[in-house]
C-alpha cells in the first residue's frame, strides 16, 4: 500500500461531491479504505437507537468519510489547494507543496 498524501490535522480543500469547494480539518484517516473524516464536512444523519447516553434516541448528525482523491492539501503560504509532492530535507522526507514549494508541516 502506498503513502497517502493526507494527515490527520492537515486543512484540505474538497474537489467533488455536496460539500466541493468548502475547506476543513482532518479529524481522521482510514488508511485501509483510503478514507479522511473531514471535520463539519459530508455530514449524514444516523438514527440512534436510546441509549444510557440518549435516553430519548433520536436522530444525530455526523461526519461521513470522503475519499482522499477528492481532497486536496491547502497551501500553508498562498491558501489555495496544491498537490503535494516529497523531498528530502535534512535526510528527512517531507512533504512539499507543488505550486509554492513550502514544506507541508
Amino acid at each position: 500500500m502506498s503513502k497517502l498524501h493526507i494527515k490527520k490535522g492537515d486543512i484540505v480543500f474538497v474537489n467533488a461531491g455536496t460539500d466541493k469547494g468548502k475547506t476543513g480539518r482532518v479529524v481522521k484517516v482510514i488508511v485501509d479504505k483510503q478514507r479522511a473524516i473531514v471535520e463539519g464536512l459530508n455530514m449524514v444523519t444516523k438514527h440512534a437507537k436510546p441509549n444510557a447516553k440518549n435516553p430519548q434516541g433520536g436522530r444525530e448528525q455526523v461526519e461521513a468519510p470522503i475519499h482522499i482523491s477528492n481532497l486536496n492539501v491547502v497551501d500553508p503560504k498562498t491558501g489555495k489547494p496544491t498537490r503535494v509532492g516529497r523531498k528530502k530535507v535534512d535526510g528527512k522526507l517531507v512533504r512539499i507543496s507543488k505550486k509554492s514549494g513550502e514544506v507541508i508541516k
